[in-house]
């Protein structure tokens, strides 16, 4: 599982995602060119620098090339946000997610090198967050500021177990309202239900509950 990750821009949308990250509990880097910006996450973010992203002595002077998956959250400016894919592609960042302004900065973006390009009209920084965080996580939806409800592919520490030797309601305080198998939709699956390597749970609680869930059987 990737353990650090670093957010270059921290806007309203990269901040969320920052935010986000650090608590899951993850190593985040934060790098912004805005002193002002980079003061409000010091108590966030793991680590949080003033830099200029597009200056590739300063990236690897922060030891860039050592983070398993960057974010670029750039703002409007979309030559900077091109110009950083540039760099941290020939630096060979395992996994490079950026923040497109439209279709034809995502297509860019991609023949760049950029393994995600998201578009944050369409995504929710928390959503974005999960995903990052593990494939397994395929879908997360805010129902209140507490509460969602989350879709997660069957992690390896559940398959072949049952809901009852799971217990997720007990020990998690989530509910699984649904499995779906293939194209099939299991409401309120019997307790005796083993799990299988494709299945995927429809869990619904409190955001603390399922991260707690989360990190203790969905993340392999």
């Amino acid at each position: 599982m990737i353990r650090d990750y670093a957010v270059i821009g921290l806007g309203r949308f990269g901040g969320s995602i920052c935010r986000e990250l650090s608590e899951e509990g993850m190593q985040v880097l934060a790098i912004d060119i805005s002193e002002e910006r980079i003061n409000k996450y010091r108590d966030i973010a793991s680590y949080a620098v003033i830099a200029d992203a597009t200056d590739e002595i300063a990236l690897k002077e922060l030891g860039i090339d050592s983070i398993d998956h960057v974010i670029i959250a750039i703002g409007d400016n979309i030559q900077a946000s091109i110009l950083t894919t540039v760099i941290l592609t020939d630096l060979g960042i395992k996994k490079i997610t950026v923040k497109a302004q439209n279709d034809y900065h995502e297509r860019i973006l991609e023949k760049l090198g950029a393994h995600q390009v998201i578009h944050p009209e369409r995504d929710m920084g928390r959503r974005i967050a999960h995903s990052i965080i593990s494939n397994n996580i395929l879908d997360y939806l805010d129902l209140s500021d507490e509460h969602s409800i989350v879709e997660v592919k069957a992690g390896k520490k559940m398959i072949g177990k049952s809901l009852l030797e799971l217990n997720i309601r007990q020990h998690y305080g989530c509910n699984v309202v649904a499995i779906k198998q293939e194209s099939k939709i299991n409401v309120s699956p019997s307790a005796h239900y083993q799990l299988q390597a494709e299945d995927i749970l429809i869990v619904i609680g409190s955001n603390n509950d399922i991260s707690r869930f989360e990190k203790q059987l969905v993340i392999d």
